[in-house]
Formats: structure tokens, sequence, C-alpha cells
């Protein structure tokens, strides 16, 4: 197959000065896209900064490769953030093609001791960052023609321990990327999420929600760069596929489907026929079908 080419192409990868965004970003200017890298430094729990300037040090790395970039230290859980980003994207380089949300944070505790400023915390950054960011972009999404949107999930948006805050506004993220899927077709925009899973400082932060085993392996056989592939592939104007969720952990890439299961129909339902009828309600047999953008894509 001939080498897929970002030639032209105009990027904005938020969350890319370290781990899984740093990755995507690299590989992306590699192939000749023109790359906005997002940034601010944040901590991996999203109170405050680490400092440095992880978002410039990329730039720096892309540029002495000989590509095209740009560092933007904005903060995307506001909208005055991610509007920044968009319009030095479009001023740095004339239009904008894709964008890519990979900013998040994270910090695991039970349920009943996480405050409610907690959620709002992760909401802002996974829910409203993607929203503000995708908002801001879309006018220039459409007019490229081949506009892409790639939003970051997570499996824990299924259930993990620890983790309601974090995996509630993952899956808030799923449900906006459906819409937006329906939203963007007539408009030549495709719009996908992925589920990454990679050893990076998100993974240290929540440590304490994996066994030392699962812990070791993420570490040294899950790596970023085993991401940034699917990543690209999903924003390539050759993809057409559109309101999927597609997970890539270590060389390993499947797609994550809701399924309607065959079920049962019975128009004098009650509720013991629920219960004597419940296997067949749960079970997953070949005649399940994945539930698809109900939308027909031009």
């Amino acid at each position: 197959m001939e080498q897929l080419s970002f030639a032209d192409r105009t990027v904005v990868v938020t969350g890319a000065g370290r781990g899984i965004g740093r990755a995507h970003a690299l590989l992306l200017a590699s192939r000749g896209a023109r790359v906005l890298v997002a940034d601010r430094g944040a901590r991996t729990d999203g109170a405050g900064v680490d400092g440095g300037d992880p978002a410039g040090d990329v730039v720096a790395e892309i540029r002495a490769a000989g590509g095209r970039a740009e560092a933007s230290r904005a903060d995307i859980s506001t909208r005055e953030g991610a509007e920044s980003v968009v319009a030095m994207a479009v001023e740095a380089f004339g239009g904008l093609d894709a964008v890519i949300n990979n900013a998040g944070i994270v910090r695991t505790a039970p349920f009943d001791e996480v405050d409610p400023e907690e959620y709002q915390r992760h909401l802002d950054v996974h829910y409203f960052g993607t929203l503000h960011l995708v908002r801001a972009a879309w006018s220039h999404l459409a007019a490229s023609g081949s506009g892409r949107v790639l939003n970051t999930v997570s499996a824990a948006m299924l259930g993990h321990p620890m983790m309601a805050h974090y995996g509630g506004s993952k899956a808030a993220v799923f449900g906006l990327t459906r819409s937006l899927a329906v939203e963007g077709a007539a408009h030549g925009i495709r719009v996908n999420a992925l589920a990454p899973g990679a050893g990076t400082r998100m993974v240290e932060s929540s440590a304490s929600t994996l066994s030392p085993e699962d812990l070791e392996y993420m570490r040294t056989r899950l790596r970023p760069d085993h991401v940034a592939p699917v990543a690209a592939y999903l924003v390539h104007p050759s993809c057409e596929v559109t309101g999927e969720v597609i997970t890539a952990a270590g060389g390993m890439v499947n797609r994550m489907a809701v399924v309607y299961t065959a079920g049962i129909h019975d128009p004098g339902l009650t509720v013991e026929t629920v219960a004597e009828r419940f296997d067949e309600v749960m079970a997953v047999t070949p005649e399940a079908v994945p539930q698809v953008v109900a939308t027909q894509v031009p």
C-alpha cells in the first residue's frame, strides 16, 4: 500500500506535550502535517501546572526534524482557550483539517470521596474541552471538505474501580462523539473516538487501581507509538468511518461496539415474562447488531 501522506493538512493535537499526544504530533508531522501542539503543562490531576514547556519542546523536536509546528499553552477547558488554539492554527497555517482531542486528567479515588468540584474539573477538561475545541473548529473543518475529529475516550467509561469521575466524563465524550458524527456527515466531517492504552504519566497516577503485574506490563509493553498510527489513520482523509470507537494498545487494534441483542418481543409483556426470559434479552448471539450512527455519509 502507498504510504499515507498528510501533506497540506493542518492538525490540532491537544495534550500533545507528553505521552500519547506527543506521539500523535510527531507521527503526523513526520508524514507532512502542519501541527498545532497544544499543551499547558498541567499536572495529571488537573490541579495546576507542572512547569516547563512541553508544547514548546515538542515543537522544537518537530522543527529539528524538518517539520512544521506551532505551540499553544492555552487552557482548552475554557471556551476562550479553545478558541485561541483554533485561531492560532488557522492564522499560522491558513486553515484547519483535523483536531485530535487528547488532553486529559485523572486522579483515582472512591466514588464517595470525590467532591463535586473534582467531577466538574474532569468534565471541564474532557467533555467541555472537547466541545469547545470542536465548536471553534467546526466551520474550518467543514471548509476543509474532509474535516476529521478524533476524540479520546477510555475503557474506564465501561466501569473501573475508583474512576467514577474520570469514566463518567469520558462517557460524556462518547455521547458527544456519536452526536457530532450525525451532525458532521452533511459537511463531510467524520467524527470518531479513540480508547488508547499506554504506559504514560496518567497510568502512573492511577497505579493504585492496577495490579503490580498489569502496571509493569503497561510500563514495558504498551507504548504511545503503538497508539499514534491508529489516531493518524482516523484523521486521514481516506478514512470514511464515523461515529466509531477504536481501541489501541500495544499493537492491538479493536472496534468497541454497542450492540442490540435479538432480545424478546411480547406485546403482552409482564414482569414475570421479563424475569423468565431475561437470559434471551442478555444473550449476545450472531443476530446481535452493532448500533451505528443513523445517518447517510455522503
